[in-house]
């Protein structure tokens, strides 16, 4: 009887796949040599996917400079695997402009420019970036040779099958991934990888679509923002924006640019916007009442940041030693604010010394000591700083109006403005590289936060504030636009363009009139319109995901959502259920065998897809791990009967 060739079905062909193909090539010289049948199952172009294709609008920008994107699980990633060498995206760009790197298209007249005008420290279009990430995907497929298989379209459903000459401890059953082209993938592996899916709205938004169409108004729940229909917005039309963040940063300019309006700057510096009459007036708020925080243009003066030296695996056992279980904000909060803070003065102290009123390795030795927050850190700071305007404030960073009351509408103006104009001048000046520090502090935890706190001896609450709370605030002050973003949002308010609503952005309706009410209690603005907009991507859910292969796990079984007991009760983070080696878990608590899921809808920590080079990057980590286990089955699988469903293969990374 023949022997056996495994197959391995990727739902999704993004980046987060590719990065797991690279990793198998990688790492099957070690664990498995044998021939492998891999199914690439998405109907755009592999590498790029849904959120990174191609067709989208070209000014819309990556939120990371070029030379901080990489797609490589350089040395500094903590794995089993041998780690790979390659290209970031600005190394990318510049060997294709010199000919060292091929295999790539003939790219458009403007794509060209932006290759030639690209350096390491320009934010990218999403459409260059596109074709980094299908060369990406193209050069891991060519190194696993003819094994992989790309099927241009959408999988609709997986169902469990039973064979007993498969009855193993390394794959008691098979799955059939069933395809909406009509065909059926036998799999003795499947990767669920779906990146970021739609989803049926909530009840509000439910209820605010049907208050829309019933008064013919408009409304548009969260989506991912170049795939919204905006066209029924007219010129001058005031319009009530929920959310401050990266989606909102797509919306001004979808709806300011790509209608036709375009930036100039003056002789004096100052950035004008010059509409062109189509335009809408946006009228924004969110919980924070602010935008996200400028990505930064400084650079390090002082010392080096090192390894993270209070968040480390010993503390974390001592912590599970006295207490059993974490509790984020108990335990994990303040050593987490204590990196926050240590790399922030170590660059105020030791690269800007005239800032300092001590020296740096007096003040680290008496810092170390002491817990976050205890009043002898706070006067230690107060002692080093002089200037009270440079010392940290996590919780204000946070929430930046937490407790303040506005006298009217143009306060609320003229704080947001005053809020831009501050952070820009922190963040895009060379003058305040202790935010940088800042930046690489959080990074560096945010990525290790997952590799040094097991996620099963959280408590429920801090599993759930781990997903909220802190990838909200990590967003906050780490994910956030191109500083050039913040300085159109103030072009724009000058154009009278965009207004700001404050924080804690309240949305009503009313029937009487039929028209949305936005409000901030905090500022006491408010505006009444036609038309919202929920400027966010939606949050993720199994239960109600408009995506059929999600929906067919949620009915079938294989799947559910993450539910965590709180005090207060069951909470569902919609996030499709794993366990610690990304298997998915069915409503019983069982993991499935070789049933995997990563990426943001999965309750796994590393989310991302691509990462800032020598970071230790979690989802490469993830990738690594994911891949041996893929090849450890395989091998186990290698000397078994065949029951391989023979397929025709697609060209890899044909559109």
């Amino acid at each position: 009887m023949p022997a056996n060739i495994p197959a391995v079905v990727f739902v999704g062909g993004g980046p987060r796949t590719a990065g797991v193909l690279e990793r198998l090539a990688a790492n099957r010289p070690d664990l498995f040599s044998g021939p492998l049948e891999i199914h690439v199952v998405e109907p755009h172009v592999p590498g790029s996917g849904r959120i990174w294709r191609y067709d989208q609008h070209p000014g819309l920008l990556l939120n990371s400079m070029a030379a901080d994107i990489t797609m490589y699980t350089d040395a500094s990633v903590a794995c089993e695997g041998p780690a790979s060498q390659g290209p970031n995206l600005a190394e990318w760009a510049a060997g294709v402009v010199d000919g060292s790197i091929t295999d790539v298209p003939d790219f458009p007249s403007a794509l060209r420019e932006q290759l030639r005008s690209l350096t390491g420290a320009t934010f990218p279009t999403r459409q260059l970036q596109s074709q980094y990430l299908e060369w990406f995907f193209r050069r891991a497929a060519r190194s696993l040779g003819r094994d992989v298989m790309v099927h241009r379209t959408t999988a609709v459903g997986v169902r469990q099958v039973r064979e007993p000459e498969a009855e193993t401890a390394a794959s008691p059953s098979a799955y059939l991934v069933e395809l909406a082209n009509g065909r059926t993938l036998r799999a003795d592996v499947v990767v669920t990888a779906l990146g970021h899916t739609d989803s049926r709205p909530g009840a509000a938004s439910d209820a605010w679509t049907d208050f829309a169409g019933r008064h013919g108004g408009y409304h548009a729940a969260p989506s991912y923002t170049t795939d919204v229909d905006y066209s029924p917005i007219a010129p001058g039309q005031d319009v009530i924006v929920a959310g401050m963040g990266l989606a909102f940063v797509d919306l001004l300019v979808l709806l300011m640019e790509g209608r036709g309006g375009r930036f100039v700057e003056t002789s004096d510096g100052v950035l004008r916007y010059l509409p062109s009459g189509r335009e809408p007036k946006l009228w924004a708020g969110s919980r924070r009442g602010v935008p996200y925080h400028s990505k930064i243009s400084a650079t390090l003066r002082g010392e080096a940041p090192g390894p993270l030296r209070f968040l480390t695996p010993a503390a974390v056992e001592a912590l599970l030693a006295q207490h059993g279980e974490l509790d984020f904000h108990r335990d994990l909060w303040p050593l987490i604010a204590k990196e926050a803070g240590y790399g922030y003065y170590r660059e105020l102290l030791t690269g800007n010394p005239a800032r300092a009123a001590m020296d740096w390795d007096e003040f680290a030795a008496r810092y170390s000591g002491l817990d976050w927050y205890s009043p002898a850190r706070e006067e230690l700071v107060a002692a080093a700083v002089p200037d009270a305007g440079l010392h940290l404030d996590l919780e204000r960073l946070d929430r930046p109006f937490a407790g303040h009351r506005f006298a009217g509408h143009q306060e609320v103006q003229d704080a947001v403005v005053g809020y831009i104009e501050h952070d820009l001048a922190l963040r895009d000046s060379p003058d305040h590289p202790e935010t940088l520090a800042l930046f690489l502090a959080l990074l560096h935890v945010y990525m290790e936060v997952g590799r040094v706190v097991p996620p099963e001896r959280l408590n429920s609450r801090s599993q759930q504030t781990v997903h909220g709370w802190w990838h909200g605030f990590f967003s906050f002050v780490d994910s956030g636009p191109p500083p050039h973003r913040l300085r159109q949002m103030l072009a724009l308010h000058r154009a009278g363009l965009l207004q700001f609503l404050g924080p804690d952005l309240e949305v009503t309706t009313d029937e009487s009139t039929g028209l949305f009410h936005g409000s901030s209690l905090q500022s006491g603005t408010s505006v009444a319109a036609k038309a919202l907009i929920e400027a966010r991507l939606p949050s993720p859910t199994v239960a109600r995901s408009l995506n059929p292969l999600l929906e067919s796990l949620h009915k079938t079984g294989l799947g559910t959502e993450q539910q965590l007991l709180t005090a207060d009760g069951i909470h569902s983070t919609g996030k499709l259920l794993i366990s610690s080696g990304h298997q998915l878990v069915n409503p019983e608590g069982v993991p499935q065998p070789a049933l995997f899921g990563v990426g943001p809808g999965t309750s796994g920590w590393g989310a991302g897809a691509f990462a800032r080079p020598g970071t230790n990057a979690a989802p490469f980590r993830e990738n690594d791990a994911l891949a041996r286990t893929i090849l450890t089955t395989a091998s186990g699988l290698a000397a078994q009967p065949s029951a391989t469903l023979s397929t025709e293969p697609a060209a890899v990374g044909k559109n």
